[in-house]
């Protein structure tokens, strides 16, 4: 479903990822692991069209993306949850949910989708008329999700899902993900939570200083001595 091809991107003169290849199949779970500034949240913008590459391919479906903008790329079926959650304080959860059903294919279905995320989301549910900014940390997070999930994406990509969030509710977002992940959706997530994500994901990538390092299936990954040392700290 996508591909990365040898792609190289950055901010003005200053080059983040040197040659990044990866692929991400029809319903997989993958991850890209890696500490801060290694290139996890470059590596989704550029696949999101708000980073521009300046070498290598993006392909989704077989088509090269590179060079799309943002909005096209959502059309063609690609959604990234962002880091931080960045709802809108001033409108009520509803609003912000249906925000995310402005594609096309996602606006004819949005009263369907609305109800399959509030009842993936029960929580959300009992907040529904309740302005985001009333919300806790967790529960911005799960309205996030659900917005994303109003697009009806062919490709869900998570931007750090478990960031300033307890633990308790960390354990509950990865519930979350794996119930997306049951559903038969196609998600890809860069987060430095390596344990949690590696549980959730069929297959995962090494991200440091902007290149692949390492990548295998996330069972063999959560036993792999430089993963145990480097990120679990055993």
């Amino acid at each position: 479903m996508l591909e990365l091809r040898d792609v190289h991107a950055g901010y003005g003169p200053t080059t983040i990822l040197h040659g990044v290849s990866l692929t991400v199949q029809a319903g997989e779970v993958v991850t890209i692991v890696g500490g801060n500034g290694a290139g996890k949240t470059t590596t989704l913008r550029a696949i999101a069209g708000v980073v521009s590459t300046t070498a290598g391919q993006i392909l989704f479906e077989g088509e090269d993306i590179s060079t799309l903008s943002p909005h096209d790329i959502v059309d063609l079926g690609i959604t990234m949850i962002p880091e931080g959650r960045q709802l809108f304080p001033d409108m009520t959860v509803r609003e912000n949910l249906l925000m995310g059903a402005y594609r096309p294919a996602a606006r004819a279905a949005r009263a369907d989708t609305l109800e399959e995320v509030l009842t993936l989301f029960p929580r959300v549910r009992e907040r529904i008329d309740q302005r985001a900014s009333h919300l806790s940390g967790g529960e911005q997070q799960m309205v996030a999700i659900a917005r994303g999930m109003m697009a009806r994406p062919k490709l869900l990509m998570f931007d750090e899902p478990s960031l300033g969030l307890a633990p308790k509710i960390v354990s509950q977002v990865f519930q979350v993900i794996e119930q997306i992940e049951a559903s038969g959706a196609t998600v890809l997530i860069v987060e430095q939570n390596v344990f949690h994500t590696l549980k959730a994901a069929n297959r995962g990538y090494v991200l440091e200083n902007g290149e692949i390092v390492l990548s295998d299936d996330a069972e063999a990954l959560l036993t792999n001595d430089h993963i145990r040392q480097a990120y679990l700290g055993i």
